[in-house]
């Protein structure tokens, strides 16, 4: 845990902010489903650089996740460097060692944006699980106020519940895929990614009937879902986001055995496309009327977590 000691060692990081800086620190979550767009108009990167703040801002890239990070780590500071940013650093972590280094939690807490790369979710959190690395990611987030984007695989690791694996299945069956634990910023929904183009509506009911208090939540690929803590959510890019809600679910998960097919009944489904916000509290013309089923929904997703060390 997160004790005194710890917090006295980052005081530099935790210094208040300066005013102009307190209006964009909100600790947004960017959740890509993959593939997006960065050779053309780069809708959501740009969106990423502007919730950090701007060009001046300092984004970090965590390409651990990858099969090759520092292939993975060129290819975003390219990117990155066409959008105006001058201060963008890798933030390497070759191994468990890397992820107890002072300088490399020094990248973090110093960060206006982390972007996660894709790869494996559980090849990231191997490496970081219980680290300085993964307690100074929730204080960027949860302190500093730090804008954390993850795409494809560096989506999954947001919520605490995370998909680990699991093939596309076309009807729901038990033990269709797993879950370990991820990073947690998302403490009540289980995030999907390549959601359409992959078909995973069956993987992700499937993952629900074992965990029926959570939200599913699935983001299509070049597709982005905007979390700010309390206030509400956002869709950008060219697909949508399907959020499934299992708590007034029925199943038959515990009468059957692995590999059988589920019987679901009472879930709730909602299909968000790009373009549309949906706020728990009117702010200006964009907000927006929708059923209490998805105000619940939604509410869930935008509550804060726990900062966890």
């Amino acid at each position: 845990m997160l004790n005194r000691r710890s917090l006295l060692s980052m005081a530099p990081a935790l210094l208040p902010l300066p005013i102009n800086a307190q209006a964009r620190r909100l600790g947004r979550l960017v959740i890509i489903g993959g593939a997006e767009d960065r050779l053309q108009d780069r809708v959501i990167l740009r969106r990423f650089v502007d919730l950090c703040g701007g060009p001046a801002s300092r984004i970090r890239v965590l390409s651990a996740a990858s099969s090759d990070p520092n292939l993975a780590w060129l290819g975003y500071q390219s990117v990155f460097a066409e959008l105006g940013v001058d201060d963008c650093q890798p933030i390497p972590i070759p191994d468990r060692e890397a992820a107890n280094a002072v300088s490399v939690v020094d990248l973090i807490l110093e960060a206006d944006g982390i972007f996660l790369s894709g790869g494996d979710q559980r090849r990231l959190m191997d490496l970081i699980w219980e680290t300085e690395v993964f307690r100074a990611l929730h204080v960027a987030f949860h302190v500093r106020g730090c804008c954390m984007a993850g795409t494809s695989a560096g989506a999954a690791v947001l919520s605490r519940n995370m998909l680990a694996y699991g093939g596309a299945t076309k009807l729901p069956e038990k033990d269709a895929a797993q879950l370990d634990i991820g990073l947690g910023l998302i403490s009540n929904a289980i995030i999907d990614q390549h959601f359409s183009e992959r078909g995973r509506l069956g993987r992700l009911l499937s993952v629900l009937a074992e965990r029926p208090s959570l939200l599913g939540v699935g983001v299509d690929e070049d597709t982005a879902l905007i979390v700010e803590r309390g206030v509400g959510i956002e869709i950008i890019g060219r697909g949508a986001v399907t959020i499934v809600d299992g708590r007034n679910m029925l199943s038959n998960y515990e009468s059957i055995d692995a590999q059988e097919r589920l019987e679901l009944l009472g879930v709730g489904l909602h299909v968000l496309p790009s373009g549309n916000s949906y706020r728990l509290t009117p702010r200006g013309r964009n907000s927006k009327r929708f059923p209490a089923s998805l105000a619940q929904a939604i509410s869930l997703l935008v509550e804060p977590g726990p900062i966890r060390g």
